[in-house]
């Protein structure tokens, strides 16, 4: 509770600051829905790395998998699929290459011995080369009745992007903290030998988190085709930071048995917002790639401070 009021307060702040600095442009409310619009399929994407990285893992294809993803669900073959049946092929077909994707690194992380930080990098670099070869290095637009019109309608005046950020965030705070899932990713990321002693497969349940984190990935590519109407193989660039970066000012602990959705929720927001007021005020992007680096390595400072109490504390 405390920490994550220390979030708020933490966006609070930016937000005085953009009123500050960009006065009526950043107070306005369409300025807000375009924050959370941005916000919501790097959203996505760190509630999956949520998991992992409270699992004790690491992910870091989930920026080129949504590329693929997007590439993949705007195929003219998925097109032509989705028009004779239902523009949810589309996006069925970008959480299938997501979840394809995530169980290939999963196997090669829990039964291959492969340590995950290695084979994340190498599905980085072979999704981002797949999803060009299959994309010619060429934008694919996607024009299939009925995918528009819903990713661009607004209930409740919010976008559906939005809605879906939401309803993902609510699913995974349930799934991490109300159920057997969530209690054993925090056994297995906390002690994975304790883990195993009790009872849990670990290594099934690690192919599980890197599921769950692909299957994320791909559903932010069908958000990403409908945000931008074109499949692309570069989308998702460094997005694997953005969402470490998220998942960790939020509170989850990088060395794992510790996650929080509420916490990645306002680490999202914060780097949006932070991102708006950069983008307000004319400011370069290199500036706020530096602002961003400092605020990961204060908040990784913070994590390495608590842990040092807690094992100071402890019996």
């Amino acid at each position: 509770m405390v920490r994550n009021l220390g979030l708020v307060i933490a966006l609070l702040g930016l937000c005085l600051v953009g009123w500050f600095t960009a006065d009526t442009r950043f107070l306005d409310g369409d300025n807000f829905i375009t924050i959370l619009r941005f916000a919501s399929v790097t959203g996505v994407v760190s509630v999956g790395m949520t998991f992992v990285i409270t699992g004790g893992g690491i992910d870091l294809s989930v920026g080129s998998v949504l590329g693929l993803a997007s590439v993949w669900a705007s195929t003219l073959a998925t097109q032509a699929m989705a028009g004779d049946v239902h523009w949810l092929v589309v996006v069925f077909t970008a959480c299938a290459v997501g979840a394809a994707c995530g169980l290939v690194s999963g196997i090669l992380i829990a039964y291959g011995k492969v340590v995950a930080f290695i084979a994340t990098l190498a599905m980085m670099v072979a999704a981002r080369g797949l999803a060009e070869i299959i994309s010619n290095n060429r934008n694919q637009i996607l024009d299939v009745p009925g995918f528009d019109n819903f990713f661009d309608a607004r209930p409740l005046g919010l976008p559906t992007l939005v809605w879906v950020f939401l309803i993902v965030a609510a699913a995974g705070w349930v799934l991490l903290n109300r159920t057997t899932f969530g209690r054993r990713t925090i056994a297995v990321g906390g002690n994975a030998e304790a883990a195993r002693l009790a009872g849990i497969r670990v290594r099934a349940h690690t192919v599980a988190l890197y599921v769950l984190c692909g299957f994320c990935s791909g559903l932010a590519g069908a958000m990403m085709i409908a945000r931008t109407t074109v499949g692309s193989s570069t989308h998702g660039g460094l997005y694997e930071l953005d969402a470490i970066a998220a998942v960790v000012v939020g509170g989850t602990l990088l060395i794992g048995g510790r996650g929080t959705i509420v916490g990645t929720v306002f680490g999202v927001l914060i780097f949006a917002t932070l991102s708006n007021i950069f983008t307000l005020n004319n400011l370069s992007i290199s500036a706020q790639s530096i602002v961003k680096g400092a605020i990961i390595v204060l908040a990784v400072l913070l994590q390495q401070r608590f842990a040092s109490r807690s094992g100071s504390s402890s019996p």
